[in-house]
């Protein structure tokens, strides 16, 4: 997974959550919240590897902050979305999450090919 990540260059959520129910079998919850483990270990290696040296202005610590606190918020969001929505209607959501983004990914590259 993570040299698809690297290669196609899109988050880890949108390639590790459907190889975890198909082909691991996990339930949709459980591999959501595995994906978001692996997502964060892999954020907080990649921050730590460009950490030596770097200074961080104060801009950029706020910049930090907010990336932080909303994604801690919107876990929390998540997590009781999650606990009212049945797995399957779960899901189907997550599909369409993926067919729409699939979407934008072919319009955004199919639009540089013509420039």
């Amino acid at each position: 997974m993570g040299v698809l990540t690297g290669f196609l260059g899109v988050g880890g959520g949108f390639l590790i959550v459907p190889a975890l129910v198909m082909l691991v079998g996990l339930p949709m919850a459980q591999a959501v919240g595995t994906s978001l483990i692996i997502i964060t270990m892999n954020s907080l290696a990649g921050f730590l590897g460009h950490l030596h040296g770097q200074q961080f202005d104060t801009a950029t610590v706020v910049v930090i902050a907010i990336f932080a606190l909303t994604g801690i918020a919107g876990a929390f969001t998540g997590t009781r979305l999650a606990k009212r929505l049945h797995p399957d209607r779960l899901r189907q959501l997550f599909a369409l999450f993926v067919i729409l983004l699939a979407v934008g990914l072919l319009y955004d590259n199919v639009g540089q090919m013509f420039q």
